[in-house]
């Protein structure tokens, strides 16, 4: 099998209360107390009109803004893009609560809304059905980034024809702590995909 050469076209960090794209500085909001305070606003910054936004968790809304700051600039997403995203605390945040909305209830029955946030991959469904992609999807749970295992990982997609197109990254939430980094894979770009220039994308 002939490897082609594939390429990282974009990419999206938040962190600190800050977003980026392509190393560029798109949004800051220090005065936000709140991860949900701070995602709303940006939420707002990028005049996004989906009402299902506000019932994500909040890991999934780091997954999802990303996902549109990686996105909003072209044209069309095709339907064969994969997903390949990993993190360390898994949907841990969000299991916490869900935990707590037992607790709290006299008839121990879970609250349904936090209960189906309760797998990190259901990042990866919402940024699917908003953006009608239908291709392969993995969710990892490492010990910290593995730029090596998911440059693999998504070569493998687009070389075996499972994926025209990959986003990949790190998408981790504990206890308000959040590190967010989304990259887009593709055949045209000027960074070449190499496990190092992935590396050094998120260690920006």
């Amino acid at each position: 099998m002939i490897e082609e050469k594939y390429y990282i076209s974009d990419f999206c960090l938040i962190r600190d209360k800050k977003v980026f794209k392509n190393g560029r500085e798109l949004y800051t909001d220090l005065e936000s107390t709140s991860l949900k305070d701070f995602a709303k606003g940006v939420y707002k910054f990028l005049e996004l009109k989906y009402p299902k936004f506000h019932k994500m968790d909040e890991l999934c809304k780091l997954g999802f803004l990303a996902s549109e700051v990686l996105l909003n600039e072209k044209e069309e997403v095709d339907q064969d893009t994969a997903l390949v995203l990993s993190n360390r605390a898994s949907s841990l945040d969000t299991d916490r609560k869900h935990q707590l909305s037992i607790q709290n209830r006299e008839d121990f029955y879970p609250s349904p809304a936090i209960f189906v946030y309760t797998l990190p991959n259901i990042i990866m469904g919402e940024i699917s059905i908003k953006n009608k992609m239908k291709s392969e999807n993995a969710f990892f749970v490492t010990d910290s980034f593995d730029a090596d295992f998911i440059t693999s990982y998504s070569k493998i997609l687009m070389n075996t024809g499972k994926a025209s197109d990959v986003i990949c990254g790190w998408v981790d939430l504990d206890n308000d702590k959040y590190d967010v980094f989304l990259a887009f894979l593709s055949k045209k770009g000027k960074k070449e995909l190499t496990k190092e220039e992935l590396n050094k994308l998120y260690k920006q």
